[in-house]
């Protein structure tokens, strides 16, 4: 089946794929070939496509999927590759949702915190950990 993954500015993927997973915001979910029509919504989380033995990796960070028995389209609001990820700011994205979330200010200042924000960035930085470690880079 045919797999097309794009954001506003690019298209990283156009290409035949065995099954795709993605992270559905109301779960993860995967498709093969022939799946049933679907439109979901997408969260942060990780793409993982695969093509014969090769598995590939992306962090997409919301967005639409369309699913066809023929292809997948996701158009995300942001994708990255693995080694488009810088693995330290990630790591320091983390700890900085993580001090927020605990209704502290990592900057020292006295800004009101958003927790829902918060949790947003913490798992937009766990999905880039994730996809940097799996994708080898």
């Amino acid at each position: 089946m045919l797999l097309e993954l794009a954001t506003p500015t690019r298209q990283l993927v156009s290409e035949e794929v065995d099954e795709v997973v993605a992270p559905g915001t109301e779960g993860y979910f995967g498709v093969l070939p022939g799946h049933a029509a679907l439109l979901a919504t997408l969260g942060s989380g990780e793409v993982v496509y695969r093509k014969g033995r090769e598995e590939l990796h992306l962090a997409v960070h919301g967005g639409f999927a369309e699913v066809t028995p023929e292809r997948v389209i996701i158009l995300a609001e942001l994708a990255e590759r693995p080694e488009e990820i810088d693995r330290e700011r990630a790591e320091r994205a983390r700890q900085r949702a993580e001090q927020r979330m605990a209704g502290r200010d990592p900057d020292g200042g006295t800004e009101e915190i958003d927790y829902h924000e918060a949790l947003a960035a913490y798992q937009r930085a766990l999905t880039r950990l994730l996809v940097v470690s799996m994708g080898g880079a």
